[in-house]
């Protein structure tokens, strides 16, 4: 119930959709109550014998019996109006009465899927927000499968737990108390016989659903995996077909898909044997009420009258329906909770790291950027050993080295993506950890090696970093990134759509794209981490020269394989097994004729 409660509470302010639900419901299900009470007057109307004695309508008996007394009334008007005026008469009220069943039974769903709409927007609000401010080290860690599973599925059954729930909760019980009222007034012995079946379905039931919520857990993490494999497929579709991988591709797909269907196909059916049941054992009740009742009819035994007993029984079988939905509502509630926990795992999920209260924005650059003892590490593998580097404003620092030695990851926690194990960086002498993270990114622009790109325009793509800049702006910054020719020859210029991840362009052009974004935003100090190794010669030397221009009066920090991109380079550092081994520029370097002089031997930086 605690994971239940959290969930409501996604629903706040649920008074504005619960109370018009609670009075529209109650209304509705008085109205429809009240349409079996009709049955038995219409039979009175049809099929009695005119009597020369008017009967009065009798106020005497304080036993709550509205069916009797509505009897006795019918009686009344057949007496003294007749039978086809009587007949008229509630054939209008049975009709009145629908309407007004169905006018507030559809306002109640309407107010309900309001706050279903509502419950859904503010749930899924929150997890995608938790998500996007999770540090980039979480996402290392993560199936993106399993994420977008959350945040599209799983979101999805909640919602309709959380209201289909209130509706249990709220609506069935108050509808059998109604119905059980009517049957009390009818005839307190057959109610009381005819109960019985309640409690008994309800033990049969709760062992049906009993292992439903471990296979609904089983069963969404399972579509997770899917659609981990369906991301994987699409984004690497390259791959998969170069290597003639589509066959164990799909196979792999396949595998969990029927994996899948046959954890859906156990939970539907135990889902499905709740309604058979509860629908069998009330038809063997019933025809114990016939039974019983009839016989007390035809024995003469009591007071009960033929019209009375077919109310009774119409209204009867109608009891079944309130606790038929409430059985059903039992394996929808575990799928929920199932999938609540799932999604408030997520929500619950915290930082690794985040600023402090008070954290103070950074305005400009204009000393240095500086790393003194930084360690850093994935759990136990320690990625960078006491790393210490200044960063001058102005300059241009290269990092080179092996493979695998941590040049990325040390430009990774220049933007503040990871917190170090142990040392600091500083901004102008601040330590990061006294700074507002978007504030320091804000001075940072980045160009990877993978360029990434939005589905959307040229246009769009350009402006992200800086969402209300003119055309003008946008134009000059994509001929500073020696773009601006090519977007010209595209099919409709900068308002072309680049496709998935960019796909519609080269890889060059993609890059240069890139660039021009990263112009636009006009940062002080620029990242480029391998910004033209993927690229062949000419698109490179295209390249090579926006990143010229783009590095112009900018502090930089570069990882690169050419020397034509590092020999001028204020500072390199050599990093080699998560270590600056040898610092200084490129003549320095060459006279230490250590591993800086060997990697340009080779000419294979490669990250």
């Amino acid at each position: 119930m605690k994971i239940y409660f959290r969930l409501l509470s996604f629903a706040k302010p649920i008074e504005k959709f619960a109370i018009p639900y609670i009075i529209a419901t109650l209304i509705a299900i008085f109205f429809n109550t009240a349409l079996f009470t009709l049955i038995g007057p219409l039979l009175e109307t049809l099929f009695t014998g005119s009597s020369s004695t008017t009967r009065n309508i009798d106020t005497s008996d304080a036993f709550f019996d509205p069916v009797g007394k509505y009897n006795e009334y019918v009686n009344y008007m057949i007496q003294t109006e007749g039978k086809i005026y009587t007949l008229k008469i509630v054939c209008i009220t049975i009709v009145v009465v629908v309407i007004l069943a169905n006018l507030f039974r559809y306002l109640s769903q309407r107010y309900m899927e309001d706050l279903r709409v509502h419950t859904l927007l503010n749930l899924r609000r929150t997890v995608f927000n938790n998500v996007m401010d999770l540090n980039v080290g979480f996402f290392n860690n993560e199936r993106k499968g399993d994420i977008i599973s959350k945040v599209a599925s799983d979101v999805q059954i909640v919602q309709f737990t959380v209201t289909n729930t209130l509706q249990v909760v709220f609506k069935e019980p108050a509808q059998l108390l109604f119905y059980i009222a009517i049957l009390l007034s009818i005839s307190v012995k057959l109610t009381l016989f005819s109960l019985l079946v309640i409690p008994v379905a309800g033990l049969i039931i709760s062992k049906i659903v009993k292992r439903l919520k471990q296979q609904t857990n089983q069963s969404h993490e399972s579509f997770a995996k899917m659609l981990g494999f369906l991301d994987e497929a699409l984004s690497g579709i390259k791959i998969v077909k170069a290597f003639n991988a589509t066959g164990r591709t799909k196979e792999r797909f396949n595998e969990e898909n029927k994996f899948y269907s046959y954890l859906n196909r156990k939970i539907a059916r135990r889902q499905q044997l709740a309604s058979p049941v509860s629908q069998t054992l009330g038809v063997i009740v019933v025809a114990g009420i016939v039974l019983y009742g009839g016989m007390l009819i035809l024995n003469g035994q009591g007071d009960l009258t033929p019209a009375k007993f077919l109310v009774y029984i119409a209204t009867f079988s109608q009891v079944m329906q309130p606790v038929k939905a409430i059985s059903d509502s039992f394996s929808g509630i575990h799928s929920g909770i199932t999938a609540g926990e799932r999604v408030l795992a997520l929500i619950d999920t915290k930082p690794a790291f985040s600023d402090k209260p008070g954290a103070r924005q950074v305005e400009t650059f204009d000393k240095a950027l500086r790393l003194e003892h930084v360690t850093f590490g994935y759990g136990d593998k320690i990625v960078l050993d006491d790393i210490s580097l200044e960063i001058r404003k102005g300059q241009t620092v290269a990092l080179v080295g092996p493979s695998g030695g941590g040049k990325s990851t040390l430009m990774d926690l220049i933007p503040r993506f990871h917190e170090p194990i142990s040392g600091t960086l500083y901004l102008d002498d601040q330590p990061y950890g006294d700074l507002n993270t978007e504030s320091i990114r804000a001075q940072m622009g980045i160009v990877n090696q993978d360029s990434f790109l939005f589905n959307d325009s040229i246009y769009n793509n350009i402006a992200y970093g800086k969402p209300g800049a003119t055309e003008q702006e946008v134009v000059r910054a994509a001929e500073i990134a020696n773009a601006h020719e090519f977007i010209l020859n595209t099919e409709e210029g900068y308002h072309t759509n680049v496709g998935d991840r960019g796909n519609k362009l080269s890889g060059g052009q993609r890059q240069r794209i890139c660039i021009a974004r990263a112009v636009l935003a006009n940062p002080p100090i620029m990242l480029l981490d391998e910004a033209t190794s993927a690229l062949d010669t000419e698109s490179e030397r295209l390249v090579q020269d926006a990143l010229n221009n783009l590095m112009k009066n900018r502090t930089c920090v570069i990882i690169a394989h050419r020397l034509s991109t590092i020999q001028h380079a204020d500072k390199i550092a050599v990093i080699e097994k998560g270590k600056i081994v040898e610092a200084g520029n490129h003549t320095e370097l060459l006279a230490q004729n250590g591993l800086y002089k060997r990697l340009i031997s080779m000419q294979a930086f490669n990250d």
